[in-house]
């Protein structure tokens, strides 16, 4: 039972998962951080400025606008970063891959390579390949050239 847990565990997409996860909040602390201590502060400015600056009130309600888009710049540069340091290199990586996998060269067949076999054994009988009038990969019996 523990070993199966244990397998579970230590299965290479877990482990990635698991990484994948802690990098990312890690990432998304720094995005949130920038964006706090330099985007808010530039969208506070153009809003009006000082302590209420992207925030409107109707009816007693604060209405918090730069609050929303800093998330929203938030949100976008993690997924742009997430997308050109993570997501293309994988792709890349997979269509290298791919392509390494596509038919090389192709393999000789059975045929070719009797008939090779068969115009070695008859360079080393010194007889040479000659002319087989039955065509490649035909059987010839001995005694019938």
């Amino acid at each position: 039972m523990l070993k199966g847990f244990k397998d579970f565990l230590l299965r290479g997409n877990v482990v990635d998962l698991a990484v994948a996860v802690v990098i990312g909040a890690a990432f998304t602390a720094v995005v949130t951080s920038f964006t706090e201590s330099f985007l808010q502060p530039l969208i506070g400015l153009v809003g009006g400025g000082g302590v209420d600056g992207g925030v409107f009130t109707v009816d007693g309600q604060d209405f918090t606008w730069a609050a929303f888009v800093n998330q929203v710049i938030t949100f976008v540069l993690t997924a742009a970063v997430v997308y050109f340091v993570v997501v293309l290199p994988m792709k890349k990586i997979i269509e290298r891959r791919q392509r390494g996998e596509e038919a090389g060269p192709v393999a000789p067949s059975q045929v070719e390579l009797l008939v090779e076999i068969r115009d070695l054994l008859r360079a080393q009988q010194g007889q040479g390949p000659g002319h087989d009038p039955s065509g490649p990969g035909t059987t010839v019996l001995p005694g019938q050239l």
